[in-house]
């Protein structure tokens, strides 16, 4: 059988690290995970509990489309708690993560063809998603004096249909301030392109809060997850939020495409929305972590590093030791057991000299990575 052209999408190279370290696992060693972008806590305790006195009620059939309105609603209230912004819960729509908020929004925004900023480096399941889509996306080469973040400037005479920007950014953790944001956004409007915030990263902060795009303007889509902050990757509920004028177009798109997100999973996410204790002792280890990391990279020769005002990773620009990321990466794995993630997946033209660090596992793992770390270095140097 034949493939689609679409189908033609890179591989998601830090899974392929993710299972080299799984084998290395499997053969006995043990290995330090800064691969991926997984917190090392699971769901809060309430979150679980709310599920399994569930389980014993409800048959956990379909919900509507774009949601539980009590999760939809108390998503909105989150909204005036954190970021002082009046938001109408229709507007908010429940997905299967915030990889069914990307396929949703792109789908309703872009047709065909149409060309698609994104950041470089930059998430690369955004570049993959457009391809498959069939639309085109365009990688925006960011400058490490703009933080590595895309900047009015950069939009002239590309001809896009929409930009994508994520702000606390993977790989890099970098921010944009409310006024380089709303710079970002008006820039946008007069180029015609829609503009798409993925802010799955906030909550995550950990000297200024992050800014959400609504504090600025309705005229943009807002992605966000229960993976990052909430501590739910594997449950796969996410959220987005639409101009009222979308809300009936999502709405189609999503019953033909997911009829909804999983029921146990949003029952979960509603009840981690009041799980704040808990939330904010995981942000306390990752602060932790993350001043171990710009202590002890430098230390070990990684030096030149973008500010991780958010999120959970450091980005480290390698190209005084190597050309070739991934195969700087395997060496890592085989000899240090760190396992880390080569640039290429954030930045197909310089990625081959970057790497990229997680630090949101168990601090005690982060310390050991980075003990193993330095004595590699000194090796290799």
């Amino acid at each position: 059988m034949r493939n689609s052209s679409r189908s033609k999408v890179d591989p998601f190279i830090v899974m392929d690290v993710m299972e080299a370290a799984r084998q290395a696992e499997d053969a006995g060693r043990h290995i330090i995970h800064m691969e991926v972008g997984q917190p090392s806590t699971g769901a809060p305790q309430a979150a679980r509990q709310a599920l399994s006195d569930a389980l014993e009620t409800d048959a956990m059939g379909y919900t509507v489309a774009l949601g539980l309105p009590a999760l939809r609603r108390r998503i909105a209230q989150h909204y005036g708690d954190w970021y002082n912004v009046d938001l109408n819960p229709e507007r908010v729509v429940i997905t299967p993560g915030s990889s069914g908020a990307f396929i949703l929004s792109f789908t309703a925004l872009f047709d065909s063809g149409d060309r698609v900023g994104i950041g470089a480096p930059g998430y690369p399941s955004y570049r993959q998603i457009l391809h498959a889509l069939g639309m085109q996306p365009v990688d925006i080469e960011t400058a490490p004096e703009n933080r590595l973040q895309p900047v009015a400037a950069d939009l002239r005479g590309l001809d896009l249909a929409g930009l994508m920007v994520a702000s606390p950014a993977n790989p890099t953790g970098t921010m944009l301030d409310r006024t380089a944001l709303a710079t970002l956004m008006e820039a946008a409007q007069a180029e015609g392109a829609s503009f798409i915030s993925d802010e799955i990263y906030h909550g995550l902060e950990y000297e200024a809060k992050a800014v959400t795009a609504l504090e600025i303007s309705d005229e943009a889509y807002v992605i966000n997850s229960f993976s990052k902050y909430f501590s739910m990757t594997g449950w796969r509920v996410g959220w987005m939020i639409v101009p009222e004028d979308h809300i009936r177009t999502v709405e189609r798109i999503a019953q033909n495409m997911f009829i909804c997100a999983p029921h146990a999973s949003q029952v979960a996410a509603l009840a981690a929305m009041e799980c704040t204790t808990e939330l904010e002792a995981n942000l306390a280890v990752y602060a932790r972590n993350r001043q171990l990391m710009l202590d002890g990279l430098p230390r070990a020769g990684f030096t030149k590093i973008a500010p991780p005002d958010g999120a959970f990773y450091v980005y480290a620009d390698v190209s005084d030791l190597t050309t070739d990321s991934r195969a700087l990466a395997a060496e890592i794995l085989q000899q240090a057991g760190v396992a880390v993630t080569p640039g290429l997946d954030f930045d197909p033209q310089r990625g081959a000299t970057t790497l990229r660090f997680s630090y949101a596992r168990a601090t005690s793992d982060i310390e050991e990575g980075l003990r193993r770390l330095e004595i590699f270095m000194r090796g290799r140097l």
